[in-house]
């Protein structure tokens, strides 16, 4: 009767405990950290490997922003060799800092071997890790069952990458191209054909570079007198229009030589009676040849050329010169047309960026996919998850072996007096998202009698403690689950609705709880995350395919 009674108590005890275990989870998957103590866990990545193959050893530290941590250089790991120490890798979350450290070590002789306690200073106290033992093997050969054969010639093998490098050449050279081009017909200092050279001088320097053009030609060799002189009113016209400011292409003789009376009249050019009738004369000889078919002497056609490149001359010399009111205002004329010349070159530039950056989104869009697109653009917390750097190590005792995105951190569980006479250890870690619901939460415990735990009660205490938290509209289901290494346990997953600090309201998410254990001993694993998160459940996919437990 005592001893039904004894195992009774020692029972009920022990469902206390699970309940304590199972809230720890539980309250850090949905609940921010609070520790303001450093925290300090450590494992590697693999604790067995072959001669000569590197494993790494890491460490991390959880620390407020104002500690001051100091990893000791010289560490030794002997008798295990260090390849290389790294810089260690900061994470800030609020008013925390993970600092992971990793050092990378290898040995070349078989056996078992034992890496020795390190140190790391936090604000010049000394915390040490544990030992860990790592398993050095050989690579067996067998010299007899398999025929020996020479050595091969050394081959070239490509190396191969999952970064898409075709695409992202593809895209530097369209890049490139549309920046040549933009280059080359917008920004470009284009060099000028003599036309545009001739149309950018000076009204009288234009003038006189046409009439010394009309001397050199053959219009009066071919006999062609009407072109000739048609040119020759032509650009002395076209001067009074650009310098005198009069409409002289359209007028007539008469019209003409009145408005150059006129402006002599009023003072604003300063032309001698004598200039004027001599550009008459010459107007009126080329109406003639133009519209009488008359024809006058070659040279007198040559000398009405010279008198006309004498006229151009005094008419410049007769303009006043401009006032600095008006000098000021042609230099803002020409700053305003260099300021929309400059404006148009930004505008077009702009709308080719903007349509190049459409049309790629849209692409990527189309072949990606717009949530992935979106989450690679603006960023996702189970996505970078996902992506990360991801480390295997070892977590309690029983041990649990698990690869996770993070390094899982230690937390605390109280136990009172009567817990302490029946349990001989327990331990938990975790890692919690700082945003949405995603968490990984690992237990191990060991009893101080070898009495076998009530996995239906754990998980029930679980549930429990999920439905104390807020949670509603649990579904539950249980399967068997078999790890990698053909360890046995009990798989419980489902969905409901769970509450996180960051809303008020409840949100749609999934759970999965695995249990293993023996005599004396229990190791769970917990994970929860958002219902409709594609990245996190890949994660949970990487995590279920990498859990390993040793049960003896």
């Amino acid at each position: 009767m005592n001893n039904k009674s004894e195992k009774s108590k020692l029972e009920n005890m022990y469902s206390l405990l699970q309940r304590r275990i199972a809230l720890c989870l539980f309250f850090f998957s949905v609940t921010s950290f609070a520790q303001t103590k450093p925290i300090m866990t450590f494992g590697v990545d693999k604790d067995s490997i072959l001669i000569g193959e590197q494993l790494n050893l890491v460490i991390n530290l959880e620390v407020s922003t104002t500690d001051q941590v100091i990893f000791p250089e010289g560490q030794t790991f002997a008798p295990l060799e260090m390849v290389e120490s790294f810089v260690p890798d900061t994470l800030r979350e609020n008013a925390r800092i993970t600092l992971i450290k990793k050092y990378a070590l290898t040995q070349f002789d078989s056996g078992a071997y034992m890496i020795p306690p390190q140190k790391v200073l936090i604000n010049e106290k000394v915390f040490t890790t544990d030992s860990v033992r790592i398993a050095v093997n050989t690579v067996p050969v067998d010299t007899i069952a398999q025929q020996l054969f020479d050595i091969k010639d050394i081959i070239n093998v490509e190396k191969s990458s999952t970064f898409p490098w075709f695409w992202v050449l593809i895209i530097i050279l369209a890049l490139a191209i549309i920046a040549a081009l933009l280059y080359f017909f917008i920004w470009r200092k284009k060099k000028l054909t003599e036309e545009e050279k001739v149309a950018l001088l000076a009204p009288y320097d234009r003038a006189m570079l046409e009439l010394k053009k009309l001397e050199n030609s053959k219009y009066l060799i071919q006999d062609e007198y009407k072109q000739y002189y048609s040119e020759l009113t032509g650009i002395v016209r076209s001067y009074l229009e650009e310098d005198v400011h009069v409409s002289a292409l359209e007028s007539t003789t008469d019209q003409l030589i009145e408005k150059l009376e006129m402006l002599k009249n009023a003072g604003n050019l300063k032309l001698d009676d004598e200039t004027l009738n001599q550009f008459k004369k010459i107007l009126q000889t080329s109406d003639l040849v133009k519209f009488a078919k008359s024809k006058p002497e070659a040279s007198v056609a040559e000398q009405d050329r010279k008198a006309i490149e004498t006229i151009v001359t005094k008419t410049k010399e007769a303009i006043p010169p401009p006032t600095e009111e008006e000098l000021l205002q042609q230099e803002e004329y020409l700053e305003e047309l260099a300021r929309k010349k400059h404006r148009k070159k930004v505008i077009i530039t702009a709308v080719t960026a903007a349509a190049v950056f459409i049309i790629s989104l849209v692409s990527a869009i189309g072949y990606f996919g717009f949530q992935h697109v979106k989450d690679t653009v603006l960023g996702h917390p189970t996505k970078e998850l996902l992506e990360s750097d991801w480390i295997t190590s070892s977590y309690g005792y029983p041990p649990v072996i698990i690869e996770t995105p993070k390094v899982l951190l230690r937390q605390e569980v109280p136990l009172t007096p009567e817990l302490k006479a029946v349990i001989k250890n327990v331990q938990a870690f975790g890692y919690r998202s700082s945003i949405g619901l995603f968490t990984i939460g690992v237990s191990s415990t060991t009893l101080t009698q070898e009495i076998e735990p009530d996995v239906a009660q754990s998980i029930d205490f679980i549930i429990k403690s999920f439905e104390n938290q807020g949670a509603k509209n649990i579904i539950t289901k249980t399967e068997e689950f078999t790890t990698f290494s053909g360890v046995k346990g009990v798989k419980t997953y489902g969905s409901g609705k769970f509450s996180i600090p960051e809303s008020k309201e409840l949100i749609n998410g999934n759970y999965t709880i695995l249990t293993f254990g023996g005599k004396g001993f229990q190791q769970q694993i917990i994970m929860s995350w958002l219902e409709n998160d594609t990245y996190a459940q890949k994660i949970v996919d990487r995590v279920l395919s990498t859990i390993d437990v040793k049960t003896e």
